[in-house]
This record gives C-alpha cells, structure tokens and sequence, in this order.
C-alpha cells in the first residue's frame, strides 16, 4: 500500500519548510529587535509581545520539525500512508495539512490517548 513520494509532493512540503522558516527568522530578527529598543519604562508591554512572539517562534518551530519528519517518512515510505495503521491519508487532509503522517482515525486515537494521559496526571496530583 505504499505510495512512492512524488517531486511535486516533495516540492510542496519543501515549499512549505522554507515558508515557516521564513517566517522563522523573520520572528526571531523582531525579538532580537525587540531586547535591543528595550526601554525601562515600558517593559510590561514589551513583555507580553516578547512572549507572544516567543510561543509563535516554539510553535514555528514545531512546525518545521514536523515537515522534516513528513519528508522522511514520505521518502521512507511513501507520501500519504499513514505511518501508523499503513492506509492511505485522506487528500483533502494532506491539503490542508501537507506534513501530516497520520490519517484521521489514527490522529483522533493519538489525541485521545494524549488527553487520557494528560487527565491522569492531573488526577495524580
């Protein structure tokens, strides 16, 4: 059932990588900015900006390490298998979310087995 990667598949999610860490870059060059014109008196807002562009660079970052991922696997064993339970992703799946490796079903349990893991944490406190 696999699928081998296409150069168009491979493109996209290249084209993809270079997009966010485009965008990347382009946040951590507005944090550094943002230490440099620091100003005593008006540190509680640039605080929070500092954070928001923080928790975007983490999530970016994220990001990216998902692609590389998606690109191995996609090369591995082929772009669209769910790496999982082997079927094929959904292509309306893997538009909107070209890094994917999961289909559905198998990223519903995943997130459930997530949520289950995460409540008895909590639990346990």
């Amino acid at each position: 059932m696999t699928r081998k990667v296409t150069k168009l598949q491979l493109a996209t999610l290249e084209q993809e990588r270079e997009q966010v860490l485009n965008e990347l870059n382009h946040l951590r060059d507005d944090l550094k900015a943002e230490f440099e014109l620091e100003d005593i008196d008006d540190a509680a807002p640039d605080l929070i900006e500092r954070d928001k562009i923080q928790a975007l660079i983490f999530a970016l970052e994220r990001r990216v390490e998902s692609i590389n991922h998606a690109i191995k696997q996609a090369q591995e064993i082929g772009y669209g298998v769910c790496e999982n339970c082997g079927n094929q992703i959904e292509p309306e799946r893997l538009e909107i979310f070209p890094e994917t490796t999961l289909c559905i079903n198998c990223k519903r349990e995943s997130e459930r087995k997530a949520r289950s893991y995460s409540n008895g944490l909590r639990q346990s406190w």
